[in-house]
């Protein structure tokens, strides 16, 4: 959340400048609203309170503006330590305002930049993986298929978790992953899981989701994408990253097993066997080239998507704020308004935030090192500012209990050690997703129902 005030400071910094020296005024006027309530309101924030908001002193905050004013062009990074937050989504926005002050969105070499956290999470949500599908997605597969497809929303990851528990979802089908890793409050992911009647997954690798199911479980082994994929001839898939690049991604390995099957054959068979003559199952698995068919049909931008996506570098989908149309939101990129919230501690707890080591992709742990901060063989690791150590009497490498505080109680993460580490006050980092069991469920980013994975309020309980 501190990330807020910081943003907002840059837009103050930039704002009180000379407005043509600084900022885009032709684009502000032809493409965006609300920016005079914006600047009246920025110019408003006090910097005494920006200060205290952002922990960052004024000299540094005007240091970084002038970095920003001064640059040629700009691109704003971002990823999971904005997101998982309370008030990600002001966040963001904030980080928006400012971009959109010089016109830094929509021109080559510059823009606003979403680092997802795996190679094809934004590839999954274009292709419709998501529990709110717009009415046109459905209107097109709805016609291309010759069915009605569901209009009623589905469930994200926490309102999932929460029907688990009420015994709401009987069949839980997991088509990769590691959802009890990768969730909050991991003891209450867990129960709801094993409420369900059957539980299936089609995994690369064990993992601890399959110990929590209910009475029937399935586990069904398939390719990774290193494998080599092989139906009729060689097959490969495709994957779209955070700049909205479509390319191959094709196996070079040999399969583990010559039993794994690709996630595209399970899916079919699932299908054939469900709605039997609905569609040519066999002839869509024997040649990908064909799925892809169908999502040309389906899905703005991919057509002739076999063609485009043998090209070497394959092919750019349509982005609304690259091409400066912002059609989706009616034409015009629109300046919001906020309130940095009020970040202040009871005396004793700190922030913490969960965070993975080298030796970790998303859950999967390769090793017990992490060399990024200096750690070997170990991580049940708590980091915290030396002067918090000091203030709260505790010592460098001393064994420790973590109790995060929530309406509904406490939860206690047992033996972690503490390590001194340049952090700022207040705050401490834990390895995800031994500290899983720290975060509330119902603690969540306002609007996107996101835990908030590095904003928990803990306590440290010595041993």
């Amino acid at each position: 959340e501190r990330d807020l005030a910081v943003a907002r400071s840059h837009d103050d910094t930039t704002v009180a400048q000379k407005l043509g020296d600084i900022l885009d005024p032709r684009f502000i006027g032809e493409l965006t609203d609300n920016f005079g309530a914006y600047c009246k309101h920025v110019l408003a924030v006090p910097w005494a309170q920006i200060v205290v908001g952002s922990g960052i002193d004024e000299r540094r905050i005007r240091e970084i503006a002038d970095l920003y004013i001064g640059a040629k062009a700009v691109i704003t990074c971002w990823a999971m330590g904005i997101t998982q937050h309370k008030h990600a989504v002001a966040t963001i926005q904030e980080i928006v305002n400012v971009m959109l002050l010089r016109g830094n969105v929509g021109r080559q070499g510059e823009g606003l930049c979403p680092v997802r956290g795996h190679s094809n999470v934004q590839g999954d949500r274009t292709m419709g993986i998501y529990h709110l599908p717009r009415p046109a997605f459905l209107d097109a597969l709805g016609e291309v298929f010759g069915f009605q497809p569901p209009r009623t929303p589905g469930l994200d990851t926490v309102a999932t978790i929460k029907a688990l528990e009420a015994g709401e979802i009987d069949v839980f089908v997991s088509l990769g992953g590691n959802f009890l890793s990768a969730t909050p409050d991991t003891p209450r992911t867990a129960a709801g899981l094993e409420r369900t009647k059957l539980s299936v997954s089609v995994s690369t690798k064990l993992n601890r989701t399959h110990l929590h199911t209910g009475p029937r479980a399935l586990i069904l082994p398939c390719l990774g994408r290193s494998e080599i994929d092989v139906q009729d001839g060689p097959q490969f898939v495709t994957v779209e990253d955070s700049m909205s690049m479509v390319h191959r991604s094709q196996g070079v390995l040999a399969p583990a097993s010559t039993e794994l099957r690709s996630e595209p054959w399970i899916v079919c068979a699932l299908g054939a066997a469900l709605f039997p003559g609905r569609l040519p199952w066999a002839d869509l698995v024997a040649d990908y080239d064909r799925v892809r068919d169908l999502i040309a049909l389906v899905v703005p931008g991919f057509e002739g998507f076999n063609d485009r996506v043998r090209t070497p570098d394959g092919f750019q989908l349509p982005n609304v704020a690259r091409d400066r149309s912002f059609a989706s939101i009616g034409g015009r990129a629109r300046f919001t308004i906020s309130t940095p919230p009020d970040l202040s501690l009871p005396p004793g707890r700190l922030r913490m935030m969960t965070i993975r080591s080298h030796d970790q992709y998303n859950t999967t742990i390769y090793g017990l090192d992490d060399r990024y901060r200096g750690i070997h063989n170990e991580r049940r690791i708590v980091f915290v500012h030396p002067d918090d150590i000091a203030a709260q009497g505790l010592v460098d490498r001393q064994v420790v209990d973590l109790v995060s505080e929530w309406t509904d109680g406490e939860r206690v993460a047992e033996a972690f050690i503490v390590v001194p580490f340049d952090l700022p006050r207040g705050c401490a980092a834990t390895y995800f997703p031994e500290a899983n069991v720290l975060v509330p469920l119902d603690s969540v980013a306002d609007r996107s129902n996101t835990p908030t994975s590095k904003s928990v309020v803990i306590r440290i309980r010595p041993r």
